[in-house]
């Protein structure tokens, strides 16, 4: 395995490659048509009865909350009637099913939106649920590569993500341009609502434009939400609808928070999870374990869904399995609730949610706020794919499909080992 020296990477628990070849470097994402996501959805969907109207939402350059928001605005209705399988990326080009609860496939094709297009598909009896899809087919361009030998690097690297590499979430996880979601996750298990606010309003990052920095270090500074308000671009409604409530209600830091859309509030919570796994999971390699070497205690997961624990009796059969991809180690990320004492919590999480001072009431006490159901789960530490990869000049080509919540940046950091703000 080798080592990101980034420390972007590093700070959100990426710390390792499994590929040891050199990367290529270059550039993802110069243009949107560089990214396509094309969803796969679970069967069953898209029947002639229901008050659900299904439809494929093709969006080019739209964050999808915003995406959601925008065509809510159109069809006179909350966005909360808006429901979706999966997030995808803002500067690509997707395709994904939606629900929309009680609209009219005359009222969709009413809708205008620059780069944005929904098509009819069917009706439901239930409203799609964030998971509920197969996974997601990408083609992706890298350009800008570095050619030198790049046919037995691309070679070597493909192979070793047929094989497994880390299962990290990506960066878009937790912010692409201001990774903060799972710090301001943080700040809510722990009940101080104000310093989530403060990190998603104040807390500034290089890469913004400096007059935003400044308008974030004004806030950070002088607390004064009419001043920021009267500054900050209208662009950025969700820092906007913060900073309105807490003019017109000073101090209301948790009402500030929940001006934001339910999902969106949700995944700060849920990207604090997500760090805590990628953490866990470079400690396993930090120790010198790798993919394929189970622990007395872990939690197995085959192919068919069975689950098993890895003991001292059957850890050269489950390492067998493992090898033989018939099951993936997998790695607890902490809830609500909790696993047996059979599959504790491992010791580096643990160890970060002490150092935190989070327990699972804390989990519970946020789903309460947020609405959303914090439970514990198991995720694989491991991600395989084909990859089918084609060299023109000084660009890679790539085609492959992954799971859900499987990152396809996680697969692309494997071949190009440079800088992560280089694939967003």
């Amino acid at each position: 395995m080798k080592k990101s020296t980034f420390p972007l990477e590093i700070d959100l628990g990426m710390r390792y490659y499994a590929s040891d070849a050199e990367g290529i470097g270059g550039r993802l994402r110069s243009v949107p048509e560089d990214f396509r996501v094309d969803e796969i959805p679970l069967e069953g969907k898209g029947g002639t009865a229901g008050p659900f109207l299904i439809c494929r939402l093709t969006k080019t350059n739209w964050e999808l909350q915003h995406a959601v928001k925008e065509i809510a605005k159109r069809l006179g209705i909350s966005h909360r009637r808006i429901g979706w399988a999966g997030t995808k990326d803002r500067n690509a080009i997707t395709r994904q099913w939606i629900s929309l609860y009680n609209v009219t496939a005359e009222q969709v094709a009413a809708i205008s939106l620059k780069d944005i297009s929904l098509e009819v598909l069917g009706q439901s009896n239930e409203a799609l649920a964030l998971g509920s899809l197969l996974g997601n087919r990408f083609e992706l361009v890298i350009r800008d590569a570095d050619t030198a030998g790049i046919e037995t690097r691309v070679a070597e690297i493909s192979s070793t993500i047929g094989a497994g590499i880390p299962n990290y979430f990506g960066l878009q996880r937790f912010g692409a341009i201001r990774p903060v979601t799972h710090r301001v996750g943080e700040w809510i298990l722990r009940g101080d609502f104000e310093q989530a606010v403060m990190t998603y309003v104040a807390m500034e990052f290089p890469g913004e434009p400096d007059p935003i920095r400044e308008i974030r270090q004004a806030f950070r500074e002088t607390r004064d939400p009419g001043a920021c308000l009267h500054t900050l671009p209208v662009q950025m409604s969700y820092e906007r609808a913060m900073l309105h409530h807490l003019y017109t209600n000073p101090g209301d830091y948790a009402g500030a928070l929940q001006e934001l859309p339910p999902k969106l509030l949700s995944m700060f919570v849920s990207a604090y999870q997500s760090y805590l796994f990628n953490c866990s999971l470079s400690q396993r390699f930090d120790d010198g374990h790798t993919l394929t070497d189970p622990l007395p205690g872990d939690k197995l997961i085959f192919a068919n869904g069975r689950t098993d624990t890895a003991t001292p009796a059957n850890l050269a059969a489950a390492a067998l399995h493992i090898r033989r991809g018939r099951c993936s180690i997998a790695l607890f990320m902490p809830g609500k609730s909790q696993p047996g004492s059979s599959s504790p919590v491992d010791p580096v999480t643990a160890a970060l949610l002490a150092d935190a001072r989070i327990t699972p009431d804390d989990f519970g006490r946020a789903a309460a706020f947020v609405h959303t159901r914090f439970d514990g789960a198991y995720r694989p530490i491991a991600l395989k794919t084909e990859i089918d990869s084609v060299i023109d000049g000084t660009s890679l080509g790539l085609k492959f499909v992954l799971p859900p919540s499987h990152y396809a940046t996680t697969v692309c950091r494997e071949f190009m080992k440079t800088d992560p703000i280089k694939m967003i």
